[in-house]
């Protein structure tokens, strides 16, 4: 063989080398540029409630509750609210425990935000217990989970539906009126 025909060898096999090499190390690379994902307890610190009032006709007490979507991903909140009566205030230089026993917990709503989207606002209100004329109402949140957009849903494009009723649907399935309803 030619002196030319074994370097073209020699470089291709240089080449081969460098591939098995460098390779894994930018597969690492790129894989590491990723934005770093939050922690599963991270979402109790982007939910608050605003506002805790009763409503004047129906003497139920109304959380206004806010959701600041701090994920990289669009998704939605999952959020447990709390209503009590207002704890009495706090004695001075006496360091009380906030957590409370089963006991002593009050009415609880489970409520959803969905579509939240990264860096975005969304509120809603919670819908509490019918309140005592005399007694002042608590509004607290005593859980809150994410739960991201299916990656279909997001390569997609979708966003989520608000449920509808199924009621009727079943005796004209697939018939669509002449509206397209």
């Amino acid at each position: 063989m030619s002196a030319l025909k074994w370097q073209g060898w020699l470089v291709a096999l240089v080449f081969v080398a460098g591939l098995l090499v460098f390779a894994p190390l930018g597969l690492y690379v790129w894989a590491g540029g990723r934005p770093a994902v939050r922690p599963a307890g991270a979402a109790p610190e982007d939910v608050r409630i605003t506002d805790c009032r009763i409503d004047p006709a129906s003497r139920r007490v109304v959380a206004s509750v806010e959701a600041v979507n701090g994920f990289p991903e669009r998704g939605a909140y999952v959020i447990t609210v709390e209503f009590r009566e207002q704890p009495p205030p706090a004695r001075p230089g006496g360091a009380e425990s906030l957590a409370l026993p089963p006991a002593a917990r009050g009415p609880q709503v489970l409520m959803k935000i969905p579509g939240v989207a990264p860096a975005a606002t969304e509120r809603a209100e919670a819908l509490g217990p019918v309140w005592p004329q005399a007694a002042i109402p608590w509004c607290g949140i005593a859980a809150a989970d994410f739960a991201p957009d299916p990656p279909f849903a997001r390569s997609l494009g979708l966003r989520p539906r608000p449920h509808a009723s199924n009621a009727g649907e079943a005796g004209n399935a697939g018939i669509l009126s002449p509206s397209g309803v």
